[in-house]
């Protein structure tokens, strides 16, 4: 299979609906990948086939367990998940957040060339960052340990917003969570080309949590 044909049969694996011109789009970011990483050296993986799997289908994964609303990457890298979220959920909001300008200026280049209205992306460090609003959700790929993640974000989570980790195998890290917070639900993934495990960590505001019973 080419690249276009495994992220389709990744795509009906993960059990997602996604039309032509947003898995076209996918293959343009994908393309803008391989291009600036040659430079720039974005990301480890050189072959275009892995970045299917190890990128685009890895990010997508997590999509059926998210919600809608205003979304928080922060360590987007080079727009990871972030971006590719952008692109499959037109109608929610995403800001990316990267310390590295090198990483934020690919993605802003991505973000225009794709035409993505959806998008704002700051180099900033995020334990620094202050905006007027906050969000409804916050994900991060690979930013931190667990509960530095948590921690480091607090102060951007709206009132009823919940975070989503993506991680390996976080049984550890779970020990981490700070107080104040919850660990929701661990859920496991299956990302189609990639053996390793992955899962998803939802975690929320006790206090809320409280609020809510």
């Amino acid at each position: 299979m080419n690249p276009a044909e495994e992220l389709q049969h990744g795509i009906v694996q993960l059990g997602i609906t996604l039309d032509a011109d947003v898995q076209r789009k996918l293959m343009d970011y994908l393309a803008l990948l391989h291009k600036w990483n040659k430079v720039y050296n974005l990301t480890a993986i050189q072959d275009p086939q892995q970045m299917v799997s190890h990128h685009l289908l890895d990010s997508l994964a997590v999509m059926p367990h998210l919600w809608a609303g205003r979304w928080l990457d922060v360590g987007c890298g080079a727009g990871l998940p972030g971006l590719v979220l952008a692109i499959a959920q037109s109608d929610w909001q995403f800001t990316l957040l990267d310390s590295s300008s090198k990483k934020t200026s690919f993605v802003k280049q991505a973000v225009i060339e794709l035409g993505l209205s959806n998008v704002s992306v700051y180099c900033v460090r995020v334990e620094e960052w202050q905006p007027t609003e906050r969000f409804d959700g916050i994900i991060s790929r690979a930013f931190s340990e667990l509960g530095e993640f948590l921690r480091y974000t607090r102060h951007l989570l709206a009132q009823h917003g919940r975070w989503a980790a993506m991680k390996g195998a976080p049984q550890q890290e779970l020990e981490n969570v700070p107080e104040g917070c919850r660990v929701e639900r661990v859920i496991p993934l299956h990302v189609p080309g990639l053996h390793a495990a992955r899962s998803l960590v939802i975690v929320n505001s006790h206090s809320d949590f409280e609020q809510k019973k």
